[in-house]
């Protein structure tokens, strides 16, 4: 029951790739409207997890993920029925506080409920296993509501799936809670919320005025200032919402960056390729869906046997190899050119899947090993908000990279002729603006925008993509480094009544 409301997060993700052609036909939104419609959510989901997960130990897990249920419906509920991209956008960022509080409740429970190691390890996989179900799900889903409903039916389908948790859970999920646990730290979350959305700002924006711009540079200066002073804010306070004193464990600070380079290039990679099936090779909505399959089912399948590979080979072996082999399929993928089929994706699609069922579930795993039984719900909060970082990241850095790229190459294109500045505009906004113009040009003008479009969009995103495999690999490289060989035991007792993270505050664990 907990994996399946799970479901309705991930779900929600992946839908929402499928859907972006169909919101730059329908709302006219451009390319970094798109990136702010897929990150507004991650940045309140992202920066309030850990506050969510302080919640969950003190108020209760069951209570915080049944909250959290509710809230998810009814911010669905609002997108359904957006009517423009700011409200769209206001919409999701309402959708990551009902996602906040219940990610970290469902493998917090999840981890009360499995006191063995062993018996953890395989329902942590199963757990990432199903996160990988909805990636792959939620392309399918959203194409078959596409093909037969406007495109605010994909935000709908989170309903249902939210009110049968919450009636299944009610008699079935148990509730638990630390009555230790500090209270919920604001001033941290405002923070993080903060820091990270003038971080992503000024990193989406930067095509539109200028990486060099005075104002993108002073707006990612002062996201760094406030991540900065968050990391103080958290070290001095007597309540922090984030326990810096986790980050002295190998198995914990290694783990949480590695799944934070993990997710970049799923997530940044997802944003880019289901525009690339649909405006470059032309599939409607459901057959892209179709075709993102061998990513999303190869997460499905490998994830559970993630647990399995850890006890053959341990986890620093495990997260290195996953993430040289998501860094192996963003290079492969981002060998395509405007010759380029389907068919010479897939294997880069199918290695993106492979790697990323295995490190996610090998992180996580590791993680959550780390921390004390009582600590689980920041434990798990902590794990989901550099998930989600490292997936906002990915759709801000590949996304602006590609945007940067795209505008470059097309500035270039229009430079010899006069273009009325409302056209233009909306051929510089996104690759789908572009090919809407040249649609209504028709003959061989529009036939050549449309060329020179396709041919910039797809340079863009070999820019990105190639960046993002650099990236992935260069973590895998660190990861072998700097995790432990072995997974920690939550909560394992010490001489003297310690427990991993006490001896954790005095040094490292290996």
């Amino acid at each position: 029951m907990l994996c399946i409301s799970l479901l309705i997060v991930n779900i929600d993700n992946t839908v929402l790739n499928v859907v972006l052609p169909t919101l730059v036909r329908d709302l006219h939104a451009t390319s970094t409207q798109l990136q702010w419609i897929v990150d507004a959510y991650v940045i309140v989901f992202a920066g309030l997890l850990l506050v969510a997960g302080t919640a969950a130990d003190r108020i209760g897990r069951k209570r915080t993920f049944l909250t959290g249920l509710l809230l998810f419906a009814a911010g669905s509920t609002w997108a359904a029925f957006s009517g423009t991209v700011g409200i769209l956008i206001a919409a999701r960022a309402s959708m990551g506080i009902g996602g906040a509080l219940i990610m970290p409740s469902t493998l917090s429970i999840i981890t009360q409920m499995f006191t063995d190691p062993g018996e953890r390890r395989s329902a942590i996989g199963f757990w990432a296993g199903t996160s990988g179900v909805g990636v792959a799900l939620g392309p399918i889903i959203g194409g078959v509501l596409l093909a037969h409903f406007w495109w605010g039916s994909v935000f709908l389908i989170n309903v249902p799936i939210a009110v049968a948790g919450l009636l299944l859970a009610i008699p079935l999920v148990p509730d638990s809670k630390n009555p230790n646990a500090s209270a919920p730290d604001l001033t941290g979350a405002l923070l993080s919320v903060a820091g990270l959305g003038l971080l992503l700002w000024s990193i989406i924006e930067a095509p539109v005025h200028g990486w060099s711009s005075g104002l993108v540079i002073m707006t990612g200066l002062g996201g760094l200032a406030a991540l900065g002073g968050f990391a103080v804010w958290e070290r001095y306070t007597t309540h922090p919402m984030l326990n810096l004193r986790f980050f002295r464990q190998r198995a914990f600070s290694a783990a949480i960056a590695s799944i934070g380079l993990a997710t970049l290039g799923l997530f940044g990679s997802l944003f880019v390729l289901t525009q690339f099936l649909q405006f470059d090779l032309g599939y409607t909505p459901l057959q892209a869906g179709v075709r993102v399959l061998p990513a999303a089912g190869a997460i499905a399948v490998v994830a559970p046997l993630s647990a399995v590979l850890q006890r053959r080979i341990g986890t620093k072996l495990t997260v290195a190899a996953g993430l040289v082999i998501v860094g192996a399929g963003l290079w492969q993928i981002s060998q395509a050119t405007t010759a380029s089929t389907y068919a010479d994706t897939v294997a880069g699609m199918v290695l993106l899947g492979i790697g990323a069922g295995l490190a996610i579930p090998a992180t996580t795993a590791s993680v959550m090993g780390s921390v004390p039984v009582e600590h689980t719900g920041i434990g798990s909060a902590t794990n989901g908000a550099f998930l989600q970082v490292g997936g906002a990241l990915g759709v801000a850095i590949i996304g602006s990279l590609l945007a940067t790229r795209y505008q470059d190459r097309m500035s270039s294109a229009l430079a010899p002729y006069h273009v009325p500045a409302a056209i233009r505009h909306a051929i510089l906004g996104s690759v789908g603006g572009a090919l809407e113009v040249a649609a209504k040009a028709g003959g061989a003008v529009g036939v050549m925008l449309g060329q020179a479009a396709r041919s910039a969009f797809i340079s863009g995103m070999d820019l990105g993509l190639g960046t993002g495999a650099a990236v992935a690999i260069l973590g895998g490289v660190i990861a072998l480094a700097t995790l432990p060989s072995r997974q920690a035991q939550a909560g394992r007792p010490l001489p003297g009544g310690r427990t991993e993270v006490d001896r954790g505050r005095e040094s490292p664990i290996d």
